[in-house]
């Protein structure tokens, strides 16, 4: 559950491609899914270990992910407590830290203790007090009940092995007034350079979120690469 890897289907040219490859495989793990989605029978991407860290990092996801826009259209407020689940090294975690502000809270999930240890690190280099980080599990993201403003997942809820029992306990841990929003790269776009089971299309995404206790509240269309969609919580169901 970590920010997806990409592989991008012109490698740089300085890089010999058989070797380059090989790196992106390595991180990426094995290519077939590990299951499908029951609802829409999407196939379930792998998730990217830490090997991959660099790559979270990289120079060129400014201009393909416009992050700081991303946040922007969002709507980051001073004193918001928010969920960056699957954070991987904290790519976002750090930007939502700062807009935050010393009154707000970020709550830093992921399932591998060397990302969370990564993650850590860039924030005490950054004298980022406000973020906390937590070890989720594959069914549980570890978040205290009723308290988030904000959960964010940024191309990390398709590699969900288990994702209806995720969005359960995300809705719990979501205030009545709060949102969750995904970032996914568009499958319905075929120029978007990803590989497809790492791409979502906004019909399965919400088809599969609704169907867990959640209405889709907004579509925004306006990155490079990803729509963002913008879930509140729906009324419960009955049991």
């Amino acid at each position: 559950m970590l920010e997806s890897i990409v592989i991008i289907l012109r490698l740089p040219s300085k890089m010999q491609r058989p070797a380059a490859l090989l790196a992106l495989l390595a991180w990426l793990g094995p290519l077939d899914a590990q299951e499908k989605h029951p609802l829409t029978q999407r196939a379930i991407a792998s998730v990217m270990g830490a090997g991959g860290a660099g790559w979270l990092e990289r120079p060129e996801r400014e201009q393909e992910e416009a992050p700081d826009r991303a946040l922007e259209a969002i709507g980051i407020d001073p004193g918001m407590v928010i969920a960056d689940v699957g954070a991987g090294t904290g790519y976002f975690s750090r930007r939502m830290a700062l807009r935050a502000g010393s009154g707000g809270k970020i709550y830093a999930v992921d399932i591998q203790p060397r990302m969370l240890e990564l993650l850590k690190a860039s924030a005490a280099k950054e004298k980022l007090t406000n973020i906390e980080t937590v070890l989720g599990k594959e069914d549980d993201p570890c978040l205290p009940e009723g308290r988030i403003d904000l959960i964010l997942m940024v191309d990390v809820y398709h590699e969900f092995a288990r994702p209806q029992v995720m969005l359960r306990k995300m809705r719990a841990a979501l205030k009545p007034s709060g949102r969750m929003a995904l970032l996914e790269y568009r499958k319905e776009d075929p120029d978007v350079p990803i590989r497809f089971e790492h791409k979502m299309t906004i019909e399965e995404a919400r088809a599969e979120i609704e169907a867990e206790g959640f209405q889709l509240a907004r579509v925004i269309s306006t990155l490079p690469r990803q729509h963002i969609l913008i879930f509140t919580p729906g009324p419960k169901k009955l049991q």
